[in-house]
């Protein structure tokens, strides 16, 4: 099995700002829902109910998200405009 960076996977360079939560980042909330919008920005978020993004909003690079869960470079690929979700961490 050879290993691929993630830079290799994601087009964009681990420095790229991403968007994401408070809940993914510093509670470890699993990445249920990845975006890569039609801006070409990509979000990461997890399942928790959001009422105001304002109070739980994070701009962070991608290598940080990716560090805090590499699953997410299977949707590296990802076609701009679209979006993936899933239940849990462990789910295609």
């Amino acid at each position: 099995m050879s290993f691929l960076s993630p830079s290799k996977k994601f087009k964009e360079s681990l420095s790229t700002s991403v968007f994401t939560t408070i809940h993914v980042m510093k509670e470890r909330s699993p990445i249920v829902w990845a975006s890569y919008e039609l801006d070409g920005d990509w979000q990461f978020m997890g399942s928790e109910l959001i009422q105001d993004y304002t109070k739980v909003a994070m701009v962070v690079s991608l290598e940080q998200v990716i560090k805090v869960d590499k699953s997410i470079l299977k949707v590296a690929e990802l076609p701009i405009g679209y979006c993936a979700t899933r239940k849990s961490k462990s789910d295609k």
